[in-house]
């Protein structure tokens, strides 16, 4: 029997996007703030996930030794650093936060029997590397606030009342939801990225946050005037108003993660593009919410 363990650790650094083959003002095209001189530092959080049977002493690794190969391997050399210098695969490659990512794998595959790295940059944005060549998965986290009515229109209100609770209540209730949003591609070997960042976050804002922030989702957002706004369907509308927009950046869309309330909230996996292989890691593209339709309320 398999078991996963993740040890945690964390570092302070600074990196600065620039490429010496582009021109000031192209760099600051592409870039933005971050091509700025001398650079912009961050309190990096990452996970370290191990997979394996627990030995006889009950454990997949010693997770004291894992904590000083993680020290010796990475922390130690990248706190308090300049990540463009501190590494060379760095001179080569940006260390954006997937290029970060696939660099520490690479620094600790050798003495971990490593399942996953994580790289949280700050905490709306983290990217995933799973050890798959160039492969690597980014995370944008951002939120809105909607309110939104549960109830069926072929469906009486007693019937509704029934089926969603106090959630079909006619004047409806709101959330602050908060969405993550992940892609995932392969790293470019010069800029380091999945794709552009800044289009990304662009794309995300225009297509979902601004049309649906503010808004009651049954009459102001036309796909709920018949389909009722739960948070799967509301995953499976942002997943379906992303797909291209993403792959037009370059990338494929991963997942749709969407918290409508601490206590509820649902996923939908993506597929990818005609031709493209799936990690063993992907599932299929359904949703999953991790409550019971009965337990639709705050609570």
């Amino acid at each position: 029997m398999e078991c996963i363990v993740t040890r945690r650790a964390q570092f302070s650094a600074s990196h600065r996007y620039w490429l010496p083959e582009l021109s000031e003002a192209e760099n600051f095209e592409r870039f933005g703030p971050t091509a700025r001189a001398p650079g912009h530092g961050h309190n990096y959080v990452l996970y370290v996930s191990m997979v394996g049977e627990p030995d006889e002493y009950g454990m997949v690794f010693n997770l004291s030794d894992a904590k000083q190969t993680i020290r010796k391997e990475v922390t130690d050399q990248l706190d308090f650093s300049f990540l463009n210098e501190a590494w060379p695969e760095f001179k080569q490659t940006l260390p954006t936060t997937e290029c970060l990512a696939q660099a520490i794998w690479n620094r600790l595959a050798p003495h971990l029997p490593l399942t996953n790295i994580q790289v949280f940059e700050h905490p709306e944005l983290w990217a995933d590397y799973r050890g798959n060549g160039m492969e690597a998965y980014l995370t944008v986290s951002t939120h809105f606030s909607a309110a939104h009515r549960l109830a069926h229109p072929d469906l009486s209100y007693e019937e509704n009342c029934r089926i969603y609770g106090k959630c079909a209540r006619p004047h409806g209730h709101g959330h602050n939801y908060h969405l993550e949003v992940t892609i995932c591609g392969d790293i470019d070997p010069r800029t380091g990225m999945i794709a552009d960042l800044a289009a990304v976050q662009r794309a995300i804002a225009d297509r979902v946050v601004e049309p649906f922030d503010h808004t009651f989702l049954n009459k102001d957002i036309p796909h709920f005037a018949k389909v009722v706004p739960t948070a799967e369907n509301i995953a499976v509308h942002i997943r379906d108003l992303l797909q291209n927009p993403i792959r037009e950046l370059g990338a494929e869309l991963h997942k749709i993660k969407l918290i409508e309330s601490p206590n509820n909230s649902c996923e939908v996996y993506c597929t990818r593009s005609e031709g493209q292989s799936t990690p063993s890691q992907d599932r299929e593209p359904i949703a999953v919410g991790v409550r019971s339709i009965p337990d639709i309320s705050h609570n």
